[in-house]
């Protein structure tokens, strides 16, 4: 693992730009150490985190917005102030069904996520 840190202790929304990842979904990488990262991924409606999975484990936030979230074989439609856990290598994804923001927390981080 990369000795990836990140040094600010108080960060604020409004200094980190948008990276877009795919059609109507954009993520901010917010805070990270090797332990632990959060991200916040705003999506338009319609836009979709397909399905994927990862070593990591994953717990999300529905700051805003409902999403259709498949985790393994079962979906729910998650609203505002809903969570949802994922194990690691668990296959899970996101359809957006109204315009929102997904906060999203992984142990290890993402190292993938840093450029």
């Amino acid at each position: 693992m990369s000795d990836a840190i990140q040094t600010n202790v108080f960060i604020k929304d409004q200094d980190i730009a948008w990276e877009v990842v795919g059609q109507g979904v954009k993520r901010k990488v917010m805070a990270y150490n090797q332990d632990l990262m959060m991200v916040k991924v705003a999506f338009e409606t319609g836009g979709v985190g397909a399905l994927h999975h990862h070593y990591h484990t994953q717990i999300s936030y529905v700051e805003s917005g409902a999403f259709e979230i498949t985790i393994a074989d079962e979906k729910q439609v998650l609203k505002k102030g809903d969570v949802y856990f994922i194990p690691p290598d668990v296959v899970h994804g996101a359809l957006c069904l109204e315009e929102g923001v997904l906060v999203d927390v992984f142990n290890p981080l993402r190292e993938d996520f840093i450029k």
